[in-house]
């Protein structure tokens, strides 16, 4: 591997790392999973089946059902992993959710239409506040506080199952 490119992958581990860092350590049970339940408007973070923190939620502007195409407003539901962390995010801090799966695509292309993507968890919008509930294109979003907390607790390859 050439130096400039280690020195660089090194330096960009480091930033990554005192980034995380910044918005707090998590010293307690790990998370297990994350369960949402869309009606409650709630997210709970598990370490097996002990509860350890609760969250109200805002789901996308359309949030009854499941997320079939890209553009509807609503928040999937299935079980998905958490798949990355963006410290640089549009919002206050975000995890990914591995939405779209297989069965998704699937779906989605025998309608002749794309899924959609790019389904967070994530805090207020960086420019603006939000406006009302279920505000978001299919995210969940909370408080920034309290993303900050999530995202110190929970890693990536979590699973997450969004219920009605």
């Amino acid at each position: 591997m050439d130096r400039r490119l280690m020195i660089g992958t090194a330096l960009s581990a480091v930033a990554l790392s005192a980034c995380s860092q910044k918005y707090g350590a998590y010293n307690g049970p790990e998370v297990t999973s994350i369960v949402v339940n869309k009606t409650a408007r709630k997210m709970y973070l598990l370490h097996g089946t002990e509860v350890l923190k609760d969250y109200k939620v805002d789901l996308g502007f359309a949030p009854d059902g499941p997320k079939r195409f890209r553009g509807d407003g609503k928040t999937p539901e299935g079980t998905y992993l958490i798949d990355r962390r963006n410290p640089r995010s549009s919002f206050f801090l975000s995890l990914g959710i591995s939405y779209p799966n297989r069965q998704d695509r699937a779906f989605a292309a025998s309608y002749g239409k794309e899924p959609g993507g790019d389904i967070f968890i994530h805090g207020q919008p960086n420019d603006t506040r939000a406006k009302g509930r279920d505000w978001t294109a299919g995210c969940i979003s909370v408080q920034d506080k309290e993303m900050a907390e999530i995202y110190a607790m929970v890693n990536i390859g979590t699973l997450i199952t969004l219920r009605a």
